[in-house]
């Protein structure tokens, strides 16, 4: 009798603070999932977009930036190799993808 006694009193001082339910719980979770998205997943993707919409119209005689800081003018494309002349004479192949920005971009970029 005492025993069952201190279990109903003991789930009496619970009852009322009670333990939020699984909604309860999950809503900060979505909040900064909705912030994480705005700020970091969207941005990025709307550059990719562009980056590719940028590779697609790249032409020759374009002059570009290399991801790796190489200047050059477009001398031959194919769907995945962009041969780029850096100097007079001085030829180089590499992947389209690797093309950064077009030097005019870079260069409006610069003067802001």
């Amino acid at each position: 009798m005492l025993f069952g006694l201190l279990v109903s009193t003991a789930h009496a001082q619970t009852a009322p603070g009670g333990q939020p339910s699984a909604i309860e719980m999950f809503v900060p979770f979505i909040f900064i999932f909705v912030i994480f998205y705005f700020l970091i997943i969207r941005p990025q993707s709307k550059r990719q977009k562009e980056h590719q919409k940028f590779l697609s119209e790249v032409k020759r005689g374009d002059e570009v930036i290399t991801s790796s800081g190489i200047l050059g003018r477009v001398e031959g494309i194919t769907e995945q190799f962009v041969t780029l002349e850096i100097a007079d004479g001085v030829k180089v192949k590499m992947l389209r993808s690797q093309i950064a920005t077009s030097q005019k971009a870079a260069t409006a970029e610069d003067k802001k």
